[in-house]
């Protein structure tokens, strides 16, 4: 039983070889930018009859912008780093991190709408301008927020590891007890006697965790916005429709999201089934704390490459 242990860390360590070792980013990278620029292009016509009231024009390019959100998700991207990353270290549920998904998508749209008019209302800048800095600035600023957060998966679960061999170093020791000179009684967070709030559930605990999480993951994706996002911004702002490229830049984000979702549920899946074989049994808690250090390392590793081509 103890070399299933192996098999969910074995998996995750052969597709970063592949990914790394073999080509295997380079050819997913290829083929997602082909199909980008074949999606851009075809963005452009659709803006074009748009503009001259072509019918189904509005439909063709809204359907276009998702599908350039699934190819820009498809390619080497920080969601998709984050979202598996973090579904993989961290025990999670699937509809969570789906929202999460969402989110960091359409936030990254929000950020696309924001640099865009923010730029032209107040510097004036053109499409290269506002390229420029989500491609020189921005970027290398998200990936190494991207490998802060791999750092602090690693952090966290070599702290798990070392807490893990402590408890089996010493399982007898007596838990710590409250400071207060009598029993806690209540099945509350508040004691029924004295009413005090001797610790928050795990609830809320867990509540507190995901929120920080939570807006840590969503930055460091929403702070490089989508190069089509800004395309089709500026684009349709020239146009005097703005409208339709604002909204066309958050069902971009939505293609994104249905990469970044499926990616979730299958990090979430890996996950458990890794889990269940260690059931609730003693390498349980060496078991997670071994996940999250394998899911830190493969973060920073996508992340360091791809810092240092950004720079």
């Amino acid at each position: 039983m103890r070399r299933l242990f192996l098999i969910p860390l074995a998996l995750l360590a052969a597709l970063a070889v592949w990914l790394w070792g073999f080509g295997g980013a380079d050819w997913i990278g290829f083929r997602a930018a082909q199909g980008q620029r074949e999606v851009q292009n075809a963005m452009a016509g659709a803006l074009r009859a748009l503009k001259q009231g072509a019918p189904g024009a509005l439909a063709t390019l809204w359907g276009l912008a998702f599908a350039y959100g699934f190819f820009h998700a498809a390619g080497p991207g920080h969601g998709k780093v984050v979202i598996g990353g973090y579904g993989v270290a961290r025990r999670v549920s699937a509809l969570r991190l789906s929202a999460l998904a969402v989110a960091t998508s359409l936030a990254q749209a929000g950020t696309a709408v924001a640099l865009v008019y923010g730029a032209i209302w107040l510097t004036g800048w053109g499409r290269e301008d506002m390229e420029g800095l989500a491609d020189r600035t921005l970027e290398p600023l998200s990936w190494a927020l991207i490998g802060g957060i791999g750092l602090w998966l690693l952090a966290r679960g070599g702290r798990g590891l070392w807490r893990a061999r402590i408890a089996d170093a010493h399982p007898h020791d007596p838990a710590p007890h409250h400071d207060h000179d009598h029993d806690h009684a209540g099945d509350g967070a508040a004691c029924a006697r004295c009413g005090h709030a001797h610790g928050p559930t795990p609830e809320q605990a867990e509540q507190v965790r995901s929120l920080r999480d939570a807006l840590v993951l969503i930055g460091a994706v929403a702070i490089r916005p989508c190069t089509g996002a800004l395309f089709l911004l500026i684009l349709c702002w020239r146009l005097e429709i703005d409208w339709a490229g604002i909204i066309g830049a958050f069902v971009m984000g939505l293609g994104t999201a249905s990469v970044t979702v499926a990616v979730a549920l299958a990090s979430v899946t890996f996950r458990r089934s890794a889990m269940m074989q260690a059931a609730s049994g003693p390498g349980a808690a060496r078991l997670a704390a071994a996940i999250e250090i394998a899911a830190g390392a493969l973060v920073l590793a996508l992340a360091l490459p791809l810092l240092m081509r950004a720079l």
